[in-house]
């Protein structure tokens, strides 16, 4: 799937919120905003380092419902920061004009959607496990058992 058509779920997602601050937000201003979020420095999204963070840190459940199929488990509003820096959750905010709990709201819901394109390609599988590296095995165990 093309990079254009992940970021536009994870817009759509977003624009699917109960939240006003955030359900009224424009699909382009929306998939810019998470294209400058997960954009690789080659032009690529870049979840690994996102599921690998999460896999590390007890998530496995999360991440194996994202990458397979069926129904998404949900990821705490309140753990983005962590799991992507509260810096780039502030320049995602301050990019949408919204508060910081509507910006973790926000792409917590988008989150599962785009993960989930995006790991249908195969090309978010070798990024998990080339940034993972031997230290998570756990990623690799999550990975083949999903393929």
């Amino acid at each position: 799937m093309d990079i254009t058509n992940i970021l536009q779920l994870g817009a759509s997602a977003i624009q699917q919120s109960s939240d006003p601050a955030v359900s009224g937000l424009g699909t382009d201003q929306l998939t810019s905003a998470l294209g400058n979020l997960f954009g690789g420095a080659d032009g690529h999204l870049d979840f690994g380092p996102l599921l690998a963070k999460m896999q590390a840190g007890g998530m496995g459940n999360i991440v194996t419902s994202w990458l397979g199929h069926g129904e998404k488990e949900p990821v705490s509003p309140d753990s983005i920061p962590e799991l992507i820096g509260s810096d780039k959750v502030m320049g995602f905010a301050s990019q949408l004009g919204l508060s910081e709990q509507s910006a973790k709201s926000a792409i917590a819901d988008a989150l599962p959607v785009m993960v989930e394109k995006a790991g249908h390609g195969g090309s978010i599988v070798e990024n998990i496990v080339e940034k993972a590296g031997e230290g998570l095995k756990g990623v690799k165990d999550v990975i083949g058992k999903l393929f």
